[in-house]
């Protein structure tokens, strides 16, 4: 490793799509590594937290392996991280998946499941398929989107959402039959999808290429 280089520390605890972040790392310059160390953690530059599965079951793991404390440190301290699907979820204050449990409570907000009725119509839940995102009330300039169209397509796969309390911190929305979620939120050194982009082809791979660069983690 160069004098230039960032270290990025892609958090594993045992759920999720941890190779396709790694290689959408790889494929961009980011010196990513997999780890389920806390020390790794309180010395990375920089985190990721994917993940595909069920909330409880996630935190769970990330309380087995002590590494809650030390992901909430580094972030309250500045450190940027990039959460992804679950891991996006995992931020949020607590979820209703299975009652109720708590999360990381980095962002104030509670993830809510999808309806398999809105008004009258059934719905399929989970929600599987490439959908549009488009902006809320912020300007994706100066954001890791910067290089993406409103409307553009991503790829989701999710049963749950995100209801942050601030409006203010949602980047993006989706609408999936007729209702509207939040899709993606930044807030300070918080950035986080609950779409795919390392499964969304060459934009998706622009939202981790821009994330790098603003974050000064590729030289």
């Amino acid at each position: 490793m160069t004098k230039n280089e960032k270290k990025v520390i892609i958090i594993d605890y045992q759920l999720g799509n941890l190779f396709s972040v790694k290689q959408a790392c790889d494929t961009i310059g980011l010196n990513a590594v997999i780890s389920t160390s806390k020390d790794d953690i309180l010395s990375a530059d920089a985190l990721i937290l994917p993940g595909v599965g069920a909330f409880i079951e996630a935190m769970k793991n990330l309380e087995k392996l002590d590494l809650i404390n030390a992901i909430k440190s580094k972030v309250n301290s500045g450190t940027p991280i990039f959460g992804i699907c679950l891991g996006l979820q995992l931020l949020f204050t607590k979820s209703e998946e299975f009652g109720s449990a708590n999360g990381l409570d980095l962002i104030s907000g509670v993830i809510k499941k999808f309806s398999g009725d809105l008004d009258g119509e059934k719905i399929k839940v989970p929600h599987i398929m490439w959908n549009r995102i488009y902006m809320s009330n912020k300007s994706w300039t100066e954001t890791p989107l910067r290089d993406l169209k409103d409307y553009e397509f991503m790829y989701f796969i999710h049963s749950y959402y995100v209801n942050p309390d601030n409006l203010d911190f949602i980047l993006t929305n989706t609408n999936y039959s007729g209702k509207e979620f939040c899709s993606s939120v930044m807030h300070k050194n918080i950035f986080a999808t609950q779409f795919h982009p390392e499964k969304s082809s060459d934009k998706g791979i622009s939202i981790y290429k821009n994330w790098g660069l603003m974050n000064k983690l590729i030289p």
